[in-house]
């Protein structure tokens, strides 16, 4: 069986354009992966959510991100339980694998 050569070039081609996508999509110690990304935003959503809810917290200047599951907290509160509440409510959501507080009391 013989394939033209402009075939075999193609096909060449197409395994190696999805073996770079795939490469692509994985993380890095610096980078996070399409997947992790998705998780990350989900995570960083439900601790916004969650800290809104709170009607102490309300009114907190708290800023949320995630990377790779770990939470940093960060921003201004009116009282250390403010910060022990932020932080134990951003622990109890699903995926969270630690928190970072950097929130200062004002």
């Amino acid at each position: 069986m013989h394939f033209p050569t402009t075939k075999v070039f193609g096909i060449a081609f197409l395994i190696s354009l999805l073996f770079a996508t795939l490469l692509g999509c994985g993380s890095t110690a610096t980078r996070s992966s399409t997947g992790e990304y998705i998780d990350d935003s989900v995570i960083t959503t439900k601790v916004k959510a969650s800290i809104l809810e709170d009607q102490a917290l309300k009114v907190a200047e708290i800023n949320v991100e995630t990377y790779k599951g770990v939470v940093q907290l960060s921003g201004f509160v009116s009282s250390q339980s403010d910060i022990n509440k932020a932080v134990i409510l951003a622990r109890q959501v699903k995926g969270v694998k630690s928190v970072k507080n950097d929130m200062r009391v004002k």
